[in-house]
C-alpha cells in the first residue's frame, strides 16, 4: 500500500494519491489552513471508523447475518505530555440483534487491520531523496 502527498498551490493543502483515488488534506483555519479537507490526524479517526465498520459488515456477511444499519463513531485525542493517544469507539448496531451476535461483532471490531496497526508495534524507515523541482512547482520557488 502506498500513499503520496503532493503540495498544492495553497498553504498546507496536499493532494494524496492512493491507487486511482485522490484525497484533499488541509489544516483547519485556526492552524493557518483553508479547511478544504480533513487534517492528517482526523484521517486517523476516518481510517479507524471506516475499517471497523467494513470489518464487522464483512464478518456478518460471511456468517450470513443480516445486521442492518451499522455506524461507528470514533473520537480521537492525540497524545499529550503524560497522556497516551486515545481512541474512543462507539459501535451502533440495531437493538434487535441477538446478544451473541453483538458480543461477537464487538470482538471482531477490534480485529480490523487499522485497529491492529494502531494497537501494535510500529516501525518507521525514513529517508530523504533530493529531486529537481517539477515544472509546475517552479513558479513557487525563488
Amino acid at each position: 500500500m502506498k500513499a503520496t502527498a503532493r503540495r498544492t498551490d495553497t498553504t498546507f493543502q496536499h493532494v494524496v494519491q492512493v491507487r486511482d483515488h485522490q484525497v484533499l488534506v488541509d489544516e483547519p483555519l485556526e492552524s493557518g489552513g483553508e479547511d478544504a479537507g480533513p487534517d492528517p490526524q482526523e484521517l486517523l479517526a476516518v481510517s479507524l471508523a471506516s475499517c471497523t465498520a467494513i470489518t464487522i459488515e464483512m464478518y456478518a456477511a460471511r456468517k450470513g447475518w443480516d445486521i442492518g444499519h451499522v455506524e461507528v463513531d470514533v473520537q480521537y485525542s492525540p497524545s499529550e505530555r503524560g497522556c497516551p493517544t486515545r481512541f474512543d469507539l462507539v459501535l451502533r448496531l440495531p437493538d434487535d440483534l441477538p446478544p451473541e451476535q453483538v458480543e461477537r461483532l464487538q470482538v471482531i471490531a477490534a480485529k480490523c487491520p487499522v485497529h491492529r496497526a494502531l494497537d501494535g508495534e510500529v516501525m518507521f524507515n525514513e529517508r530523504i531523496e533530493l529531486v529537481g523541482v517539477p515544472e509546475s512547482a517552479s513558479s513557487r520557488v525563488g
